[in-house]
């Protein structure tokens, strides 16, 4: 499927038009027009910015440039990102994120903590996609240990990462019409997203940061009720989108807003490393799930969707568009959903059943044991990529042998795709910034780790 601007003023819906889902990177790169535009990038220290602000030119320098700082407490820089813009009037000639503001240091973190408590450590990353960071850990971990889990575990997995797939892109379009002006699009989408988090919390015990995917399979069963809940949500959300449509997909002035803004090519894309949205938004057919299936993506059938400018309508139009592709494969899982056990039943990963630890004491110092001293993983080390919301995100562990990873590296798509910015800015003005920074979409606790 793919996904145009159209560039029509007035054109209602939309634009998803039927063709080829596999672009293909070799056709893609046929279309390009350049490389990386090296001279958009503001490679200067923070101390020389300081000076040029002070007016401390040197002999040659272009006087009619100013720099300014572009958060990091702005709202619309997304939580505490920072651009230095070089600008001349209104115009971004160069500019620079900075980052490193809400640095945690949760890779290091998580070479203290043992495996079966590192998602309690990964999920706090992308706190608007958490079930992802769980979901790349856990799968990083089973496929050292070679532990295959259950097949209720593996369609529970997919169930609760579509669904928080839809959360973050409803999160998206709440925030991204409030960056642009469309106020009431923060209300609609924070709506529609509390009736998803109202299932999570009932499901995990909590609304975000969940340790509910976990090495060996999840922490709990569906709860009596949960297909109800689940199709409730599936019948609420369509007619909403088409709400957001009526409001902004065919509006005049949210198109003028977004189309031509922010172009990338696919070129460019591809050289920045650029996956995800802002990836497929250059027609670029790249998804993890059906490119690299993990779980079991390949019994379900969905659409990639491509766009065709790379600028910041088709990326609105991406995420708008896969929130329905993300309830088609909600409905084909809620129809194959197996019975069986929600997590392997394997002693040596797995803790005893509450109800027997009143009843056993191997069972109460088992138990204790793998919740204290944690389970021992065989040497080796892994990577293992999936399709977050936001592109791909990938866990890579180091082993040797014993109960907590002797390295862990997480590779966040937000952060790599800040590589764009600068490219995307060059030339547009500072109000123009602020659509390209929503339509990045960057979640800062995954950028600063």
């Amino acid at each position: 499927m793919t996904v145009t601007s159209g560039q029509t003023d007035g054109q209602v819906g939309n634009n998803v038009q039927s063709g080829s889902a596999a672009t293909g990177e070799e056709e893609a790169v046929g279309q390009l027009h350049h490389l990386p535009r090296r001279d958009s990038v503001l490679r200067m220290s923070e101390v020389r910015a300081a000076e040029l602000a002070d007016g401390e030119l040197l002999d040659g320098e272009n006087s009619q440039t100013m720099m300014m700082n572009m958060g990091p407490v702005h709202p619309s820089t997304h939580g505490v990102l920072r651009l230095m813009l070089e600008l001349d009037g209104e115009t971004v000639v160069r500019s620079k994120p900075v980052i490193g503001y809400l640095h945690t240091g949760m890779e290091k973190t998580g070479e203290d903590l043992t495996y079966l408590q590192g998602p309690t450590n990964v999920t706090r990353m992308d706190y608007a996609s958490p079930l992802f960071s769980e979901l790349a850990f856990s799968l990083a971990v089973e496929k050292l240990i070679e532990l295959e889990i259950p097949a209720r575990a593996t369609w529970i997995r997919m169930l609760m990462t579509e669904l928080n797939r839809i959360s973050s892109n409803l999160l998206f379009m709440a925030t991204n019409g409030m960056d642009l002006g469309a106020v009431s699009m923060m209300i609609y989408g924070w709506r529609e997203r509390e009736e998803v988090l109202r299932f999570f919390q009932k499901v995990t015990g909590l609304r975000m940061n969940h340790n509910y995917i976990r090495p060996g399979g999840v922490a709990a069963d569906l709860p009596e009720g949960w297909r109800a809940d689940v199709l409730g949500l599936l019948e609420m959300l369509p007619p909403r989108l088409e709400e957001y449509d009526v409001l902004m997909t065919g509006q005049p002035i949210w198109r003028d807003r977004l189309q031509g803004v922010g172009v990338l090519s696919p070129q460019e894309a591809l050289a920045l490393s650029t996956t995800g949205p802002i990836l497929r938004s250059t027609g670029i057919a790249w998804d993890l799930r059906r490119d690299m299936p993990y779980l079991a993506y390949p019994e379900v059938e969905f659409d990639v969707l491509v766009g065709t400018y790379g600028d910041c309508y088709d990326r609105y139009a991406i995420r708008l568009n896969e929130i329905r592709q993300s309830i088609g494969i909600i409905h084909q899982i809620l129809e194959l959903m197996p019975s069986g056990d929600y997590r392997a039943q394997d002693s040596k990963v797995t803790p005893p059943p509450r109800a027997r630890i009143d009843e056993s004491m191997e069972a109460l110092i088992h138990h204790f044991k793998i919740f204290t001293e944690g389970f021992k993983v065989p040497e080796g080390e892994v990577y293992v990529a999936i399709e977050s919301p936001r592109g791909e995100l990938g866990c890579y562990i180091v082993s040797d042998g014993g109960p907590k990873p002797y390295r862990m590296h997480i590779r966040g798509p937000s952060f790599v795709n800040l590589q764009t910015m600068s490219h995307m800015l060059a030339g547009s003005s500072i109000a123009d910034a602020v659509a390209i920074i929503s339509t990045v979409d960057p979640i800062l606790g995954e950028v600063d780790r």
